[in-house]
């Protein structure tokens, strides 16, 4: 993060998405303040809190996109949460706690992943040496042995030693890999325990191997898998072994703690209160169960207490029918950056078209490319193409740039389908095959909603 200026943050993030500049700067600014309050002297560091942001605008203008991109470029633990799904029938008495227990299993997953990988080349090295036990079990020297048979021994030790280079080599060679070998696995049949309790026993912060390890053992059964099955499952089992889980642990918490990034999709469905007798339960209470969370309070998770007073939180929502001053007043306090996102224009989706690094036009012409066609789109047809998204969007409901998605397929559904028996080379998509492909979904309003 030290080499990370807000400017740079921009600049990344333009790499994936057009526009939404103002968006784009406050979330840089957010993200370079986490680095900073991280060199400020301990006792002032408690003290700086988080400037959670409050996205609003229409759906598919990037708020997500946003968002998840900031956190794969912060290496933090993200989660991406419908504040309106605790509003549902089923969810009544849900804790909310619950996206910070989310957040940080997907924490220690994070780290896992990341010390597995430090240690693979070790863990590799153990794997192999137990295959090759396998291939070639070691013999038990006997307990009295005379000189002879001792001699006698080293030179069958020698012997084997020299198959076991010869095996390895094999090994690495690939060639064999058509070989099965038996393996003992652990058994996944394990007694499962009810626990009545609002939450369930995960969240508790209970382990029923840990607690009930002594009495009942891990069970195994022998499996038979081929070479590289075999050496892929070892590796996984030596990985484990090489972890300190306690470290990854502690680790995985202090990044939830000071790096979590909580997205909290379509607030607005959750402003104000519906004062209907309708299945959804209180709005304004959902408000209020997530207050404590904002805020910074502590949540008992299976791995220990974590504190939530310096994750950041970033609310979106499209707000047509409410507003952010819909929001009880200390939620909103709890928000104090609001961003409004602009509408695309059809500018803005000729470039969603091209400039990103995943925009639309490369990963179609990538996905030709597996079949060997080369597919060419005319800077008249990406207009064509962005100027019927627009279109669509004006008469439909509008969702943004989704609508490029539902356009591309309908416009290539022909080629896709048709594409692997051909034996065409190419293919050119002009303005003229854009207007003709579409003409009808575009003219048809009530047909479009369907298909568009």
């Amino acid at each position: 993060m030290k080499e990370l200026t807000p400017k740079q943050i921009v600049t990344r993030l333009d790499k994936y998405i057009i526009g939404q500049d103002r968006a784009k700067k406050s979330v840089a600014i957010a993200l370079r303040n986490r680095w900073r309050r991280q060199h400020v002297t301990d006792d002032l560091r408690e003290e700086i809190m988080p400037n959670n942001i409050i996205m609003i605008g229409p759906t598919g203008v990037g708020k997500t996109e946003i968002a998840r991109r900031l956190a794969k470029l912060a290496g933090a633990p993200f989660i991406k949460i419908e504040a309106s799904k605790f509003t549902e029938v089923g969810y009544v008495g849900r804790d909310v706690e619950s996206i910070i227990r989310d957040l940080v299993d997907l924490g220690v997953s994070m780290v896992r992943a990341e010390k597995t990988e430090e240690v693979r080349i070790k863990a590799e090295e153990l794997a192999v040496d137990r295959l090759l036990d396998v291939l070639l079990p070691p013999i038990k020297p006997p307990k009295n042995k005379s000189d002879e048979e001792e001699s006698e021994n080293e030179e069958l030790y020698q012997k084997m030693q020299r198959t076991r280079e010869k095996l390895k080599k094999q090994l690495e060679d690939g060639k064999l890999d058509d070989r099965t070998v038996e393996l003992e696995v652990p058994s996944e049949n394990f007694p499962l325990m009810q626990v009545i309790s609002p939450i369930g026993i995960e969240e508790m912060g209970l382990n029923i191997q840990e607690i009930f390890g002594p009495m009942l053992p891990q069970k195994t059964k022998k499996r038979k898998m081929t070479i590289p099955e075999a050496k892929q499952h070892l590796i996984q089992e030596e990985s484990q072994k090489l972890i300190d889980m306690e470290a990854v642990i502690k680790e995985a918490i202090e990044r939830v703690e000071n790096s979590g990034i909580v997205f909290l999709d379509e607030i607005d469905k959750i402003s104000g209160d519906n004062g209907s007798q309708g299945p959804d339960v209180s709005r304004a209470g959902v408000q209020r169960d997530l207050l404590p969370v904002v805020e910074g309070t502590n949540v008992l998770t299976k791995y220990g207490m974590v504190k939530t007073d310096h994750i950041l939180f970033i609310a979106s929502g499209a707000f047509h029918v409410s507003k952010p001053s819909d929001l009880i007043p200390e939620l909103q306090g709890r928000f104090p950056i609001r961003v409004e996102l602009n509408s695309l224009t059809t500018e803005d989706f000729v470039r969603i078209l091209t400039e990103p690094e995943n925009a639309l036009i490369k990963q179609y012409k990538a996905l030709m490319d597996t079949e060997g066609v080369i597919i060419d789109f005319s800077k008249d047809s990406i207009w064509e193409i962005a100027r019927t998204a627009s279109e669509v969007n004006e008469k439909a409901e509008n969702i943004g740039a989704r609508r490029l998605h539902t356009i591309m397929t309908t416009l290539l559904e022909d080629f896709l389908f048709e594409v692997p028996e051909s034996k065409i080379d190419s293919i050119k998509i002009t303005q003229q095959i854009v207007r003709e492909r579409l003409k009808e979904i575009v003219e048809d309003e009530d047909l479009s909603r369907y298909i568009l």
